[in-house]
């Protein structure tokens, strides 16, 4: 076996703000892969990732659900965990970046940052909503991108051309929460001064690692080298790393009101879950992250979030006197029939309404790893190549094998398989080990399955040639029929061996079909003994029908419609002020109600919201205050009006205005800014009681 490695892996963080979806997946599923496959070859490989929790965008989004930002990332993060785990993401801890480890850790390397000299403060314009009273986050302004002039671009980066910059730099802004011009604010803010890193940046990212093993691991793909190479050049800007309050996240250290921007302690989420992981495990922390770390640790994430991992990331790790990473591995994004995914078409496919339509996960990790490659390119989700390829490779060829064979071993030898390890065909298979083990490790899935059906192909000629139902019904063929079948068998485990990163559920069925251990990729190097014994052989997988997936893409378009209806239904009731509990008969009754007529009403010296009434309640007068002023200018004109009155509330003190004995009902809009009498309608007299 090749020495021994230990590897810290991380997949980009979700945000905790909505759900799982496939083009997510293709993240999850190649890393996962990845990480399987490095554990089959016994190396110590853990596999950590985390809700990425904090910003604007959470603390909205749980405003508007009425509950608290914790609770609401709670119930996320347990809704992505169901959605990865039923894919068969095989996390050693999925975390949270709202923890204590994050916050301890956040804090650390702030500190070691500005002790370094790499914080300063300083005084900026910031864009205000003057509607919504809150300075607006980069990804709540929208405008016109000031490099390519694409529209409706968020305010940090541009989705187009790729271009990052200042929320002011956008060509007509509007904030995205209310609609309005956002107007310049000054706001103290703490900057990462990332132009004093470019002399170390253009190092690491044009630099390479040297592992236990020998091998040179470059940091980055020569896509994204030459994407970085692009920014550098262009002059790193100093990297604004505070918001201001509010906001949902963690205050920064002795700067009351100021909050850490959530790319800032996001990344920190990785060391954080991995934190919490081993403390749990007894794990050095310290040897994966100090300095001069002898440990692997790679990022996989999407091209978008490039400058965030190949730029911030390093040089925030190297100035805090940490480690920087091994390598940055980035991918493509996902189209579905070539097309970006589409709700209204139906082809927007979330993680669980294809897990809740029944349909195999190991279908899509297939596909998708067949796919994949170490380049930064788009990968197609074509909907009938996913049937037929599915349908073709797993089922047809390599199932096949295995169903073809498994029923002759138990029939006709209690199970029991003969010896092949002089075998042609298996050594043909094995000698394919290290070639595939290349492949998985450089992340050349796509190569690596293309290989492995071949191989698949090799084994199914074998088949047509030997034919074992004809050696079957032939006298003095048993020993042939044994032995072709134990080949066939053997084929069968080193192909899943092969395949056991991509299909770690199916490979343990088959292990447990074959009396095994869970595989490991050595058992592709021998073959089982003369007399194991097989147990009786269930089938391993089904097809995919066509009606499968038309019912997915259906149920997709309707989650659509009933969202976009919900939608509706809420935005219309967002104007209004929410009914309240509901209250019983006898509660309500607790309340008195009557008609009184106004007889005098008057402005209160002193007070610009308050109104002065004098009432007839037909059994008695009352004073009566009430702040609705701003409603009634002129006051005067309501005198002989009919009003409701609450008669039992106990008088109270109005500061130094006097004695108020009652409240005067009146209708509000949401904020309460417009107060309106309600009207009583004719024959109504003073003490009239309403109910």
């Amino acid at each position: 076996m090749s020495t021994q490695r230990k590897l810290l892996v991380t997949s980009a963080l979700p945000y905790a703000n909505g759900n799982i979806h496939l083009g997510h997946m293709v993240e999850h599923i190649q890393t996962d892969v990845w990480v399987r496959f490095q554990k089959m070859r016994g190396h110590e490989c853990y596999y950590v990732c985390a809700d990425d929790t904090h910003g604007t965008p959470v603390m909205l989004a749980a405003q508007k659900k009425g509950i608290s930002p914790e609770d609401m990332i709670a119930q996320v993060r347990e809704d992505h965990l169901a959605d990865f785990t039923g894919f068969g993401i095989g996390y050693d801890n999925y975390y949270t970046t709202h923890s204590e480890e994050n916050r301890e850790l956040s804090s650390e390397i702030y500190q070691a940052l500005k002790a370094n000299g790499k914080i300063v403060s300083r005084t900026i314009e910031q864009l205000f909503d003057p509607e919504k009273q809150m300075f607006l986050p980069d990804r709540f302004v929208k405008g016109e991108c000031p490099s390519c002039h694409a529209q409706d671009q968020y305010g940090d980066n541009c989705e187009v051309c790729g271009a990052t910059y200042s929320p002011t730099e956008l060509i007509k802004p509007f904030s995205a929460i209310s609609g309005a011009t956002p107007v310049l604010k000054e706001s103290e803010h703490y900057f990462f001064r990332l132009g004093e890193c470019e002399d170390f940046l253009k190092q690491w990212t044009a630099g390479s690692t040297t592992l236990a093993d020998g091998r040179v691991q470059a940091h980055l793909q020569p896509e994204a080298l030459n994407k970085m190479n692009e920014w550098i050049e262009g002059g790193l800007q100093d990297w604004d790393i505070s918001r201001d309050a509010p906001y949902f996240g963690f205050e920064i250290p002795d700067a009351p009101g100021k909050y850490f921007y959530v790319w800032l302690d996001a990344p920190i989420g990785y060391m954080a879950s991995f934190k919490n992981l081993a403390a749990r495990l007894n794990i050095d922390f310290s040897e994966y992250f100090k300095a001069d770390s002898q440990t692997e640790m790679y990022h996989f994430i999407g091209k978008d979030i490039l400058y965030f991992h190949a730029l911030f990331w390093p040089a925030t790790l190297q100035f805090a006197g940490l480690r920087a990473p091994t390598a940055v591995f980035a991918h493509g994004f996902l189209t579905v029939d070539g097309q970006k995914m589409s709700k209204s078409r139906g082809t927007f496919i979330t993680a669980k309404s294809y897990l809740d339509e029944g349909l195999n996960p190991e279908w899509m990790r297939y596909y998708i790893a067949a796919k994949l490659n170490n380049r930064i390119e788009d990968i197609d989700l074509n909907l009938n190549d996913f049937i037929a390829r599915v349908n073709s490779d797993l089922v047809g060829k390599y199932i096949n094998i295995a169903s073809r064979a498994a029923g002759f071993v138990h029939k006709r030898f209690d199970g029991q398989l003969s010896d092949v390890a002089s075998s042609e065909l298996i050594q043909q298979l094995q000698a394919a080990s290290a070639s595939l083990a290349q492949s998985y490790e450089e992340r050349e899935y796509a190569k690596a399955l293309r290989e492995v059906m071949a191989l698949t192909d090799v084994v199914n000629e074998y088949v047509d040639a030997n034919k074992p139902w004809e050696l079957a019904k032939q006298e003095g063929q048993d020993a042939r029929l044994q032995q072709v079948c134990s080949e066939l068998i053997n084929a069968f485990r080193i192909l899943t061996v092969y395949l056991s990163p991509v299909l770690p559920k199916l490979s343990a069925a088959v292990a447990e079909f074959l009396n095994t251990p869970a595989m490991v990729w050595a058992d592709a190097s021998n073959t089982l003994p003369a007399g194991h014994a097989i147990n009786k052989y269930t089938h391993l997988m089904q097809r995919i029908e066509p009606e499968q997936i038309d019912k997915l893409i259906a149920n997709n378009k309707q989650a659509v419609a009933d969202a976009k209806a919900v939608e509706e239904k809420a935005a219309k009731a967002a104007d209004f002020e929410p009914v309240a509990e509901t209250c019983s008969f006898d509660d309500f009754m607790k309340v008195d109600l009557r008609v009184a007529k106004v007889l005098n009403c008057e402005k209160v010296e002193g007070s610009s919201k308050l109104l002065k009434f004098s009432l007839d309640l037909g059994f008695e007068e009352r004073t009566i205050f009430s702040g609705i002023a701003a409603s009634y200018p002129e006051p005067e004109k309501l005198i002989g009006r009919m009003v409701v009155v609450v008669a039992n509330f106990a008088p109270r003190k109005m500061a130094k205005f006097g004695m108020s004995e009652g409240m005067i009902t009146s209708a509000a809009n949401k904020d309460h800014s417009q107060l309106f009498l309600l009207d009583v309608d004719t024959g109504a007299t003073p003490g009239m009681k309403i109910g």
